[in-house]
Parts: structure tokens; C-alpha cells; sequence
């Protein structure tokens, strides 16, 4: 069952579309593939969570957009917040 959502390929994060507990699959697509990955910790309904590694000071991309930059290594599956995220703004 697909419990989670990417909107563009480049994304490095997936959004809850119902909630996740610690050890649960969390499925979602990319194209006609679903993906599958164990939940890090708990995940609220429309939180973000890492579907890749990411290091510290990485992009994180949701929706094809910068959104932020990794304020800890967060590993495939951890929830993505305010904990681990810090803003960033571009040059525009």
C-alpha cells in the first residue's frame, strides 16, 4: 500500500500521506515502481522523511525545489523536520 508521495525525480524526500510508525515499510512510487524502505521513527501524516542518505550540510529537495540544507547526516528513512533541517536561502 502506498503510504507516501515524491512529486519530481530529483526529490531527496518523500511526504507522508497517512501517519508511519518506527519499522514500518513506507512505500511510494517513482513512475510506475513502488519503492519500499524501513521508517527510521515515527512519521506524522504529511511529514517528510529521507528516501536517501543525505549529508550534513546536503540539499534537501522536496517537490523539485531546495527547501533547505541537512543540519545533521539523516539517513534513508528518518524523519525530515525542523531537527534536521536548517533554512538556506539562494542567490536569486
Amino acid at each position: 500500500m502506498i503510504n507516501a508521495m515524491i512529486i519530481d525525480l530529483k526529490d531527496t524526500v518523500a511526504v507522508a500521506i497517512e501517519p508511519i510508525a518506527k519499522g514500518e515499510d513506507i512505500n511510494y512510487k517513482v513512475g510506475d515502481e513502488v519503492k519500499t524502505l524501513k521508517a527510521l521513527n515515527d512519521i506524522q501524516i504529511y511529514h517528510k522523511l529521507a528516501i536517501k542518505d543525505m549529508a550534513k550540510g546536503e540539499p534537501v529537495v522536496k517537490y523539485g525545489e531546495h527547501i533547505g540544507l541537512a543540519a545533521s547526516d539523516i539517513k534513508i528513512g528518518e524523519h525530515v523536520h525542523t531537527h534536521n533541517v536548517e533554512s538556506h536561502r539562494e542567490n536569486l
